[in-house]
C-alpha cells in the first residue's frame, strides 16, 4: 500500500474496490476488522476509521455485534433546495387535521406506523413496575412530595455520568429534570426568546417543535436539511446573515423525522458559527442514546465554549414515555432563568418516577436494555426501509438512518398524504403525513413511518397500504 496518503483512506480505497468489483455485494458482511488488519498489516484503529470513512460514504454499515456489511443501494428523500423567498420567518399554524392525527395516535385499534415512539412490547415494563414499586416501599414520602427545580438529585447524578459518554462534561447541578423533552425544549425557548422573535429550525423538523413554538407566540425560519447529513450550514449561515434570529432549535443525532446526524465536524461549526453571533442553540438529543454505531455520537453541546448550548432529552424513547422524564443540560448562563420557568410552571416533576429511573440506572438493566433495543431497532428499520423499497410504487425513496427509529418516505410527487392519511386510518393504520413537518405545509408526497411497530407479522399491513392507500 502506498503511503502517499492516510493509511486509513488507503485500507477505504481498497475496501470501496472489493465492492465495486463485485467481490462483495449488498447486504454481504466484509471482512472483520482483525482480519483487514492482518491481510493489509495496519492497525485495527485505521481500519475501523476506513469502516468509518466509507459508512460516512452510505458504502458500508456497522450492525451491533455482527460487523461491517455492504450497504443497500441508497434512496433517500434530496434536500430541498435552498430557496431565498422560504427563508423568511413564517407563524405557525396548526389545525384540526393536526388535532384529529394526535387523536389517532392514542387509539389501540390503529398499528401505530405514524408515531415516533417505542413500542410498549419491547420495553423492559415488569422490571421498571418492581422498581418503581420497591422505591415506593422505601420512599413512601417521594408519593406525595414536590420535586421543585433542579429535581432529584440521585437521578442527576446519573444523568450528568451519562453525559460523559456524548463528550459532555457536566456537574448534576448543570442538570434539571422536567416533564418530558418536549417540557425541556418549551422552557429553553421561553428562557431564550420573548413573543415575536423568530427561531430557525431545519426542515423537515419535528411537529411538536412547531406546535411548542406557536404556543408561545414565535415565528419560524425553515432551513433545508439532508437526510444524509442533517442541516445545511450554508443555508444557515445565508439565514442568519439576512433574519434576525433569536434562537436555533434542531435535532443534531438521528434526527425526527428524516434521521439526519451531523457529523462531527458540522457540529462542531454549527457551535462556532452560532457562537459567532452568540445565539443560543437549543439542542434535541432524544435518540443519541438509540445509534447503531458502535461509538454513541457526540453532542453538539460537547463543543460548547461560550455557554449557548442547551441540550435536551428524555428517557421517553428509550425507557418509558408515560414516567415523563426529561432533562436540560445547560451552564450558569441559563440556568436560573431555565428554574425559575420550570416553578413559576408547575412547582417541580413527579419525585417517584425520577427515584424509580435513578435505581433502573444503577444496575447492569439500562445498558442491558440498550444494548438489546440498538440491535432490534437497527434489524426493524431495514426490514421496514427494504419492505417499503420492494411493496410500494415505482420512484418510492425512503431514508436509511444510522440510529433511531423513523423512517422518511418520499412518494412520486402525484402522491397527497393528507387525502393518503384519512384511508390509511380506514385501513387499520396512522403514518405521519409531510406536511405537519413543516410551518409552511411542505412534503405533500412525504411521511413518517415508525420501525418499531414494523415485524413480519404485521408486513401485510405495509401490503395493504401499498395496495389500497397508495393506489
Amino acid at each position: 500500500m502506498s503511503l502517499t496518503l492516510h493509511r486509513y483512506e488507503q485500507v477505504a480505497a481498497h475496501v470501496r474496490q472489493l465492492v465495486e468489483n463485485g467481490a462483495y455485494t449488498t447486504g454481504q458482511k466484509l471482512p472483520s476488522v482483525r482480519s483487514l488488519s492482518q491481510q493489509l498489516q495496519v492497525s485495527i484503529t485505521t481500519v475501523l476509521e476506513a469502516y468509518r470513512s466509507l459508512e460516512d460514504q452510505l458504502l458500508v454499515e456497522a450492525r451491533p455485534q455482527s460487523g461491517y456489511y455492504v450497504s443497500p443501494p441508497q434512496a433517500t428523500p434530496v434536500a430541498p433546495a435552498v430557496d431565498l423567498e422560504c427563508a423568511e420567518p413564517t407563524p405557525v399554524g396548526t389545525g384540526e387535521f393536526f388535532m384529529q392525527h394526535l387523536r389517532n395516535q392514542r387509539r389501540s385499534d390503529l398499528i401505530q406506523f405514524g408515531t415516533a415512539d417505542p413500542n410498549p412490547d419491547d420495553l423492559p415494563v415488569l422490571r421498571l413496575a418492581k422498581t418503581l414499586a420497591k422505591v415506593a416501599r422505601e420512599h413512601a414520602r417521594a408519593v406525595v412530595s414536590y420535586d421543585i427545580p433542579p429535581g432529584c438529585e440521585e437521578l442527576r447524578v446519573q444523568i450528568a455520568r451519562r453525559a460523559l459518554q456524548a463528550r459532555c462534561v457536566v456537574s448534576p447541578d448543570e442538570v434539571m429534570l422536567t416533564l418530558g423533552a418536549q417540557e425541556a425544549i418549551m422552557l429553553c425557548l421561553r428562557a431564550t426568546c420573548q413573543a415575536g422573535d423568530t427561531v430557525a429550525v431545519e426542515s423537515p423538523t419535528y411537529y411538536g417543535f412547531l406546535q411548542t413554538i406557536e404556543s408561545l407566540g414565535l415565528r419560524v425560519v425553515e432551513i433545508p436539511s439532508d437526510p444524509n447529513h442533517g442541516i445545511s450550514l450554508t443555508a444557515l449561515q445565508q439565514t442568519l446573515d439576512d433574519v434576525p434570529v433569536r434562537a436555533v432549535l434542531l435535532s443534531t443525532t438521528h434526527s425526527n423525522p428524516n434521521g439526519s446526524t451531523l457529523s462531527d465536524s458540522d457540529k462542531e461549526a454549527l457551535v462556532d458559527m452560532l457562537g459567532a453571533r452568540d445565539i443560543p442553540l437549543i439542542e434535541d438529543d432524544v435518540f443519541g442514546e438509540l445509534s447503531f454505531t458502535p461509538k454513541r455520537p457526540r453532542a453538539a453541546r460537547s463543543y460548547d465554549k461560550r455557554d449557548l448550548v442547551l441540550l435536551c432529552s428524555s428517557f421517553s424513547k428509550t425507557l418509558s414515555p408515560g414516567f415523563r422524564v426529561g432533562w436540560v443540560l445547560a451552564g450558569p448562563r441559563w440556568m436560573p432563568r431555565l428554574q425559575q420557568l420550570k416553578l413559576f410552571s408547575n412547582l417541580g416533576s413527579p419525585l417517584l418516577p425520577a427515584l424509580a429511573l435513578s435505581e433502573f440506572l444503577t444496575t447492569s438493566g439500562f445498558e442491558h436494555h440498550l444494548r438489546r433495543a440498538r440491535r432490534q431497532y437497527a434489524a426493524q428499520v431495514h426490514g421496514m426501509a427494504d419492505a417499503i423499497v420492494r411493496l410500494f410504487p415505482p420512484g418510492t425513496r425512503v431514508t436509511r438512518p444510522k440510529g433511531g427509529f423513523v423512517l422518511w418516505v418520499q412518494l412520486p410527487q402525484e402522491h397527497d398524504m393528507i387525502a393518503a392519511y384519512t384511508r390509511a386510518v380506514v385501513q387499520g393504520m396512522t403514518i405521519g403525513p409531510g406536511p405537519i413537518f413543516s410551518a409552511r405545509g411542505r412534503f405533500r408526497n412525504c411521511f413518517r413511518l415508525c420501525a418499531p411497530f414494523w415485524t413480519p407479522q404485521t408486513e401485510p399491513m405495509l401490503v395493504r397500504l401499498a395496495e389500497r392507500v397508495f393506489r
